[in-house]
């Protein structure tokens, strides 16, 4: 009867199991090298997909950069604008005053958006220069990284840019150019981490599809093993009970003699 009720494998109860569950390796009594390497097999996906999660993330907090310093280029071009019309010797000190106005506002707004621009809580803009932003990107927990661009009116130059004194519009056009060179740097980061998604999703793939070769149920086949097995069974269930016939008649023919 063990062959009806067990789990091993070429029982009925295991065939039932395997296809109902659609894994034909369930214990290590079942295939303890399949199990290893299906193990194995877990743990990099695991890994690669917690790594993918963690570019994502880094794509997004580029992508929030990128668009804060989008913003921030509208400004100083903006101040640059300013800049050239303050450098009109026909403008008296109080047209000057007027200019310098807007350009504070200007200037207020982009100490605004490098104060708020931040990832979960993560200043992206208003930090220090030359901090790395670093995370593991698959299952090996390889290290990439990545920066974003110190944004500050401080970092920037800007901070006391002022047309109603002496000043020079190259202080404008270098804040500018820091900008759009972080900018740049940021666009070559997010397609370098786009590329590393695209080789993690594809190992993933393949991995699975390994796995399932492995350790997953064919169900055409296991049906005609369940099949095949539930016949041995009911075989064995009849010559169980004609046994038990035969020695009932024995027994009967014992007493009755």
């Amino acid at each position: 009867m063990s062959g009806v009720n067990g789990i091993g494998s070429g029982s009925s109860g295991y065939y039932y199991s395997a296809l109902s569950s659609g894994s034909k390796i369930q214990t290590a009594a079942q295939g303890a090298s399949e199990m290893a390497i299906l193990q194995e097999q877990e743990r990099q996906v695991g890994g690669m997909n917690a790594g993918t999660q963690n570019m994502e993330m880094a794509k997004g907090a580029l992508n929030i950069a990128d668009g804060a310093t989008a913003e921030i280029t509208d400004n100083l071009q903006r101040m640059r604008e300013l800049a050239v019309k303050a450098s009109n010797g026909t403008l008296s000190d109080e047209d000057k005053s007027y200019i310098q106005d807007e350009i504070e506002g200007l200037k207020a707004g982009i100490a605004e958006i490098a104060d708020k621009t931040n990832y979960n809580g993560v200043p992206l803009l208003d930090n220090e220069e030359g901090k790395v932003f670093q995370l593991s990107s698959d299952a090996n927990g390889t290290s990439r990284s990545f920066t974003t661009v110190n944004a500050t009116v401080e970092a920037l130059g800007i901070a006391d840019f002022d047309v109603t004194g002496d000043f020079d519009i190259k202080d404008i056009d270098k804040a500018i150019s820091a900008i759009n060179k972080g900018r740049a740097t940021m666009g070559a980061q997010t397609n370098a981490f786009e590329a590393a998604i695209n080789t993690n999703n594809n190992v993933v793939y393949n991995t699975v599809s390994a796995q399932s070769k492995t350790g997953d149920t064919e169900y055409g086949d296991y049906i005609q093993k369940l099949q095949k097995q539930q016949t041995l069974n009911n075989v064995q269930i009849m010559m169980q009970k004609k046994r038990q016939e035969d020695e009932e008649n024995r027994k009967l023919g014992l007493f009755n003699n």
